[in-house]
């Protein structure tokens, strides 16, 4: 399968019982402003371009929501707790953009694109949801240029000086091009 567009990331997704099994499952906590985002979206992209017959692992699955009424942890690991109770092997990360501002040291989030679009790396700011009908949404606030082409950029927000670090050292850590021949990793060496 070529992936060039959102249409085709959505029918990979679509057509990858597991995802969509997870997707259904957080679905029925209605969270608010719920997606499913980062390397649940990226890893599937670059294993279909890289034609992997089976899964990578991910070290998580990153749950986001907006409620700006319950900002305490607390609550994001009782939705962890309940995700597990659902589907106990996999490894749930659940996190309120409504205080995650606080963790990155920027300005509030207005909600989980705004919070998506502040990812480190271009190719991470992705996220997928269910709507009401079941049908899969991307969003994408960085566009999928550089998903598609196997390249790793800063965001905007992460492509300055005072932030390239954290940047850098993600990616490094990640070795995302070691797992992934094809992609291409750049901004390492702004500093």
């Amino acid at each position: 399968m070529v992936i060039r567009n959102e249409e085709d990331i959505i029918k990979a997704i679509r057509e990858d019982e597991w995802m969509m099994n997870l997707l259904k499952t957080v679905k029925v906590l209605n969270l608010p402003d719920w997606w499913i985002c980062a390397g649940f979206v990226r890893s599937k992209i670059w294993d279909v371009v890289h034609n992997f017959s089976s899964r990578t692992p991910l070290p998580d699955i990153d749950v986001i929501y907006f409620d700006s009424r319950k900002v305490d942890e607390l609550e994001e690991k009782k939705i962890e707790e309940m995700l597990k109770s659902f589907v106990s092997d996999i490894p749930w990360s659940v996190k309120n953009q409504a205080r995650m501002h606080i963790k990155s040291n920027m300005p509030p989030y207005s909600s989980s694109i705004d919070g998506i679009s502040k990812f480190p790396e271009t190719a991470t700011s992705l996220g997928v949801k269910l709507d009401e009908k079941n049908d899969i949404k991307l969003i994408a606030p960085w566009g999928i240029n550089d998903v598609v082409n196997l390249e790793v950029r800063p965001t905007p927000f992460y492509d300055k000086k005072e932030r390239i670090k954290v940047y850098n050292s993600r990616v490094t850590k990640k070795g995302w091009d070691k797992i992934w021949n094809r992609v291409k990793v750049y901004g390492i060496n702004n500093s």
